[in-house]
């Protein structure tokens, strides 16, 4: 199960090349290479080059590519594309957009939307306590929402665009290069993001919750 393509691999480099071309006194964590520069360094680059790396490998279309930078212990500035669809979603730290065809338009939740993507993917930063497949079986949620898995960050983006009305993940958030930029396009799109229990998501292994909404 742990594994990459050569679309892993050779998107991680196209990445590395541009960054340490423009900024070459930054930090990078990537997926597939590691830690690269000043471990202290105050602006760092985190980098997914392939979110669904499964899905790829089967033929599925759903997958997303993920960059953020961290400065000073936020995230600036982010993007996550869609290579199939060809949208790119982004923020610099103010509102959040998606870009389409070459325009930019906002990005709005809708918590109308009556569909919740839950995360299975190991490891659980919370369990035994918290399993994110009970949900899938407890019938005041499914009586109301729809689950659905696509084993890719690709469905947070979902949230911030009105697709879904929520997601649910039990990881652990700190330095993760699959969640950085979605959480930070989200958060910018007007999200409520938090930890499974409602606290702050960085907190420790507290898992991550993101929904349209606070009554979602």
């Amino acid at each position: 199960r742990d594994f990459a393509t050569a679309a892993d691999l050779e998107s991680e480099k196209v990445i590395l090349d541009v960054l340490r071309s423009a900024r070459p006194g930054d930090a990078i964590l990537a997926e597939e290479s590691g830690a690269d520069g000043d471990a202290g360094a105050d602006r760092v680059w985190l980098v997914d080059p392939l979110c669904g790396t499964h899905n790829f490998a089967a033929r599925t279309p759903l997958v997303t590519v993920n960059v953020a930078l961290r400065a000073g212990g936020e995230v600036t500035a982010a993007a996550s594309v869609d290579p199939f669809s060809g949208e790119v979603y982004w923020t610099g730290g103010g509102e959040a957009r998606v870009r389409v065809d070459g325009a930019d338009r906002p990005l709005t939740p809708d918590s109308a939307v009556p569909l919740v993507e839950v995360n299975l993917d190991p490891p659980f930063a919370n369990g035994p306590g918290f399993r994110a497949v009970r949900l899938l079986s407890d019938l005041a949620f499914t009586g109301r929402y729809g689950p659905r898995v696509t084993s890719t960050t690709l469905a947070l983006l979902w949230v911030a665009a009105g697709r879904r009305a929520a997601f649910v993940s039990d990881s652990d958030l700190h330095d993760n290069v699959h969640f950085a930029s979605p959480v930070a396009i989200c958060r910018a799109a007007g999200c409520v993001v938090t930890g499974l229990r409602g606290q702050p998501v960085y907190d420790g292994a507290g898992g991550l919750l993101v929904s349209a909404d606070r009554e979602t």
